[in-house]
């Protein structure tokens, strides 16, 4: 029996009507006795499905989002409500699992914060497609700095180079009618120690969260965190340039740190107090470093040093998108108000920025820094 035809006759036989619902009693005796194969976490959620409900009914369209890999809000709810019944054992109890198996596993109660979510990641984690986003920009990004590095034969503050803004990926507010300019600085880092830090957070924490979460939502996460950083910068720091990935790598870790924490009960990783410690030191430290650098003397002849402000742009994205993607595990964020919300501001704050850099510069009198 196909999926289609499962749906046809539940349809037919417990819900002739079309009312929407069907009765628990007959609903139940359907999944005991169907043909069609489930993996185990999707079997055990209908049954949760089933015996959460106090009004004696399933609703239809709920069980179509769930065979369909979809999880609406209610479903949540009524899966959080029934999650006593779930009778299978934990994850860590699995045993004869392969290398892969084991590293997704690791990966779930990393990421996620329940264990129905993890058992439901578990079994449906397909290799295709692999995360590959997090990986690619990691490796644009340190060939650009290696090309760099040996064309200015300069490893730690390329910045105080002339040479290094006279490149085509830096934002330089000289320069900011090059739109690419927004996006592109992010290949660009001020030194190795700079680049180091994005790039063990982008593999770390980016590449287990595009795992869970998917190329789309972590790649929009990420280039909405970078954008953001530029804007940012163009309106509060008007005449510093920005190079490096930070804002991207903000938005990412604010994320996750923040669902840990709204989660803290339910995370399940190993010595999560003294990593949120550690996360939190370095990054306050990273964020240190380049308030330094923005402000310590002897400024270049060549204008002032990268802004540290793409950095608390990052975060903000992180807190409020950010951790609105990350609760939505395997929900439609389309069907969310909140979510509309988000983008809303996005959209608002975008067209400020916008219109901010072609007007207020010279409105302001801003004096500028001689282009590179």
């Amino acid at each position: 029996m196909d999926r289609s035809s499962l749906f046809q006759l539940i349809q037919e036989q417990l819900d002739p009507d079309n009312t929407g619902f069907i009765a628990v009693e007959n609903f139940t005796s359907l999944v005991e006795h169907h043909e069609l194969q489930l993996d185990p976490s999707k079997l055990d959620m209908l049954f949760a499905l089933v015996q959460s409900n106090e009004e004696g009914q399933v609703c239809y369209q709920e069980l179509i989002e769930l065979m369909s890999s979809k999880r609406s809000s209610s479903f949540r709810r009524a899966i959080a409500n029934g999650r006593r019944t779930l009778q299978r054992e934990i994850l860590l109890d699995e045993t004869g699992l392969g290398v892969y198996k084991r590293f997704v596993r690791y990966v779930a109660y990393e990421i996620l914060p329940c264990e129905t979510d993890r058992r439901w990641y578990f079994h449906q984690n397909r290799l295709c497609p692999p995360p590959i986003f997090m990986a690619i920009i990691t490796i644009v990004q340190i060939i650009v700095f290696m090309c760099y590095g040996i064309m200015l034969n300069k490893w730690v503050l390329q910045t105080y180079q002339p040479d290094f803004m006279k490149s085509p990926l830096v934002y330089h507010p000289r320069h900011r009618h090059q739109v690419w300019r927004f996006f592109s600085y992010m290949f660009m880092h001020v030194g190795l120690e700079q680049l180091g830090f994005n790039a063990l957070l982008q593999l770390m924490i980016g590449v287990p969260l595009e795992m869970v979460h998917g190329i789309l939502r972590i790649s929009l996460l990420y280039m909405a965190g970078v954008l953001a950083g530029s804007l940012t910068v163009s309106i509060t720091d008007m005449r510093a340039p920005v190079v490096g990935g930070s804002g991207g790598v903000y938005a990412l870790c604010s994320a996750h740190l923040a669902n840990v924490v709204m989660n803290w009960a339910g995370m399940r990783c190993p010595y999560k107090l003294l990593r949120m410690i550690l996360a939190l030191v370095c990054m306050s430290s990273e964020v240190g470093r380049a308030v330094w650098l923005r402000f310590s003397p002897p400024l270049p002849s060549s204008g002032p040093q990268p802004s540290f402000m793409a950095h608390l742009a990052g975060a903000v994205v992180g807190i409020s998108m950010g951790l609105l993607i990350l609760r939505s595990y395997e929900e439609s964020l389309q069907k969310q108000c909140s979510w509309w919300v988000i983008v809303f501001s996005f959209i608002t704050f975008l067209l400020f920025a916008i219109f901010w850099n072609i007007f207020a510069y010279e409105l302001l009198g801003v004096q500028l820094p001689p282009a590179p």
